[in-house]
């Protein structure tokens, strides 16, 4: 199912968009747009896949969608046999990052925003007590016109920016471009793992592009990932194959191979264990919901 490129505020000829959705069920197709996105479920439930991952959605969820981050919502399929009692719906706000000039994000004062937008690309569930404070600036903002909306925006923005309820969506390896700092002792290790995901990779060796012995270079991942090596390589691997599986026809045997794993078997163990579903359900799920 491969992702469909639209872009919202060119057609809605505005930088900052608020759209309230009410439809027998939510109709967008597997999509990713330059955008930022932040969806309020009002009514409905079903399955959202957000890059390579699928969750439930109900009544109340909320998440912040980072730009050109592939994403739909898929109600449940009771939705689309046409019950007048069931209804999808929802606020949406759609904004570009141009909105604000470069000076605006080159701020001091814009750091936490800027950290918010890097956090977006992998998409953000909010939660607890920041979700009910946005719901209500999100009903206000349908409301606002001109300045007052762009206002609204800053306050959602600052609100999202400085909250802990906030929790990533996809995998940390999902994103093409890396976040991880240059000057980060692990940055090579970072960029070697994604490059060479699909070849035997040692502890000895990735220890030595870190200039650790294995001892030490455990413990430095273990400290700042909170993950073991093979735990944060098999992250990757799969993370890959959700890829390969949403957009590519390689059968599943493929696909292992392709990122590294030796035996169906053991490829299939680990994928159920990261994204709770075998291969193929996975596929099989993502083709029902195109």
């Amino acid at each position: 199912m491969k992702a469909l490129k639209t872009e919202i505020t060119h057609l809605v000829q505005s930088y900052v968009a608020v759209i309230e959705r009410d439809e027998p069920h939510f109709k967008a197709p597997f999509h990713y747009h330059p955008e930022l996105e932040l969806v309020y479920v009002k009514e409905g439930n079903g399955k959202r896949i957000i890059g390579d991952k699928i969750d439930s959605f109900e009544e109340g969820d909320m998440v912040f969608v980072g730009a050109n981050l592939p994403h739909v919502w898929l109600n449940d399929e009771l939705y689309y046999k046409g019950f007048p009692h069931l209804n999808a719906k929802a606020i949406v706000l759609y904004f570009n990052k141009e909105v604000f000039s470069n000076n605006f994000y080159a701020l001091n004062e814009s750091t936490k925003i800027n950290d918010l937008f890097n956090r977006a690309g992998r998409g953000l569930k909010i939660n607890g007590k920041t979700r009910e404070k946005i719901a209500d600036k999100l009903e206000k903002l349908t409301k606002k016109k001109d300045l007052d909306r762009l206002i609204g925006l800053m306050e959602v923005m600052n609100i999202m920016a400085v909250s802990k309820d906030i929790e990533c969506i996809t995998s940390e390896t999902y994103s093409c471009t890396s976040l991880h700092s240059k000057n980060d002792r692990l940055a090579d290790v970072y960029k070697y793992i994604t490059t060479h995901y699909n070849k035997n990779i040692s502890l000895d060796e990735i220890a030595k592009i870190a200039n650790l012995t294995p001892n030490a270079f455990c413990r430095l991942f273990k400290q700042r990932t909170n993950k073991h090596f093979v735990e944060y390589l098999n992250e990757v691997r799969i993370s890959q194959a959700c890829k390969f599986l949403l957009e590519m026809n390689f059968n599943i045997s493929e696909i292992a191979f392709q990122c590294g794993y030796k035996t169906l078997s053991n490829f299939n163990k680990i994928f159920k264990k990261t994204t709770g579903l075998s291969p193929k359900e996975y596929r099989k799920k993502t083709e029902a919901y195109a």
